[in-house]
């Protein structure tokens, strides 16, 4: 039983491990390519998107993610793009309506 419980152990310790290096290759891929929304790479303008979905509406951000939604031939990222603009619209609408 201890051989067995042993081996179970070394298996659950190797897949957390390997587990923990794709997290961290990911994470520093998303982080190295989110201003690259207008790459030829798919993951890249996902990353990117990631990127702006995070971040204040702006003025420039809009028209950047206006020009993307006309521009990216993927409708999944294109959705995508869509979904953060209409979110930032309506930030910068009540931000004016506010003032």
């Amino acid at each position: 039983m201890s051989r067995r419980i042993r081996r179970v152990g070394m298996f659950l310790l190797g897949a957390g491990a390997v587990a923990a290096v794709a997290a961290f290759v990911i994470r520093n891929q998303v982080a190295s390519n989110r201003r690259e929304l207008f790459s030829a790479n798919a993951f890249r303008r996902l990353a990117a998107l990631g990127h702006m979905a995070g971040e204040p509406a702006s003025a420039g951000s809009v028209a950047v993610l206006r020009d993307f939604c006309g521009w990216e031939p993927k409708r999944l990222l294109r959705n995508r793009g869509a979904a953060i603009l209409v979110r930032m619209e309506d930030e910068l609408l009540r931000k004016v309506e506010a003032d």
